[in-house]
């Protein structure tokens, strides 16, 4: 691979992670945490202390846990409340970022725009397939389970590229 495929799809990688951030802010950065150690991995993320220590990992594990718990209550915020779109906004920007660096050239930068901006795009579109689901008469719950799953097989593959 070119290293300018490479940076573009380190690049695709960022905005994907973002658009991850919009379904569950949290599970991305758990990801990552989770594979801080990860030899095949390579990027200056990996020794943040937010990935590296065993405090920041498990903050971000034990919040992408409760994220993904207290969404099925029927008083979990709106994802695309102001406030809800700053958290993701936030996650997405620091998990592109951190898969910024992963690449010959540091992209933190884009990255972070990348990630911020597919937050956005994720939140959206996760709120509207939801609201889709529940049209259809599915309980919202098992639209949010398949949520769940699909955003934490693709924010493994999305980091670890497996």
């Amino acid at each position: 691979m070119s290293k300018q495929q490479h940076e573009q799809h380190t690049l695709v990688r960022t905005l994907a992670l973002g658009v991850l951030s919009g379904g569950r802010s949290s599970t991305p950065l758990a990801v990552l945490a989770l594979n801080h150690d990860n030899k095949s991995l390579t990027g200056s993320w990996q020794q943040w202390k937010a990935f590296s220590t065993p405090l920041g990992r498990g903050l971000l594990v034990a919040s992408a846990i409760g994220e993904l718990i207290g969404d099925k209550s029927p008083k979990a915020p709106n994802r695309i409340s102001p406030m809800g779109l700053v958290g993701r906004i936030g996650a997405g920007a620091f998990a592109g970022a951190a898969l910024g660096t992963t690449g010959r050239r540091d992209l933190r930068l884009e990255g972070a725009i990348l990630g911020g901006v597919g937050a956005v795009v994720g939140s959206f579109v996760g709120w509207a397939a939801r609201k889709v689901l529940s049209g259809t008469g599915l309980p919202d719950p098992v639209g949010a389970l398949a949520e769940d799953a699909v955003v934490i097989a693709a924010s493994v593959k999305t980091v670890t590229g497996a």
